[in-house]
């Protein structure tokens, strides 16, 4: 029984890297003109959720490569005077530590893989304060499976949150897919917002 649990979860993995593969190739030829075009969009529907407004903790994330550009969104987060949460990877212990940034253009550095991340002098917060959570991803369905990048970090901070916390994802139309590969540790989005 082992022998098939391995056989099924290499082909999960081996299902999930071509899917993120495929997506990632499309969502890179975007061209910068469209991606800021419909980064402004998204951002614009962010900020006007509820869920967000009402938030006094809201962890977002620093964009990179061709994802949907989180700079407005987290500019807003500090602007409207709430705490901005942003993950600093802890590699020995395979987890997001939530750190919370007062200047974006001061507290961070950058970090593993290349991605800007809370520098280390930047206090953290446990996940139990996170009162909106905008989570990144490769691909999404649309009753909330989620597609991240394979290494499961996120799948962990979701299950640690607070029941009813907004777990809002934000993407491209292009990256929502009518299926996505899911195992058990799988974690989902209440909702995902794109330029649409």
């Amino acid at each position: 029984m082992r022998n098939a649990d391995s056989k099924s979860d290499e082909s999960l993995r081996s299902a999930k890297k071509t899917l993120r593969a495929s997506v990632i190739a499309r969502r890179d030829a975007l061209d910068a003109q469209t991606r800021r075009r419909d980064s402004q969009a998204i951002t614009a529907k962010l900020l006007a959720l509820p869920e967000y407004r009402a938030a006094g903790v809201v962890c977002a994330y620093a964009s990179f490569g061709s994802e949907f550009d989180t700079a407005a969104f987290c500019s807003d987060v500090i602007a409207a005077g709430k705490r901005l949460l942003l993950p600093r990877v802890n590699r020995a212990a395979r987890v997001l530590e939530l750190r919370e940034v007062k200047n974006l253009g001061g507290d961070l550095v950058v970090g593993v893989w290349g991605i800007r991340e809370p520098a280390e002098r930047c206090s953290i917060v446990p996940s139990s304060s996170v009162e909106f959570l905008l989570v990144p991803g490769v691909a999404f369905t649309a009753n909330g499976d989620r597609l991240g990048y394979g290494g499961g970090f996120y799948d962990r901070l979701l299950n640690e949150l607070k029941p009813g916390v907004a777990r809002v994802a934000a993407a491209y139309s292009m990256q929502m897919v009518d299926d996505l590969p899911t195992g058990p540790r799988d974690q989902r989005v209440y909702r995902i917002v794109t330029e649409q």
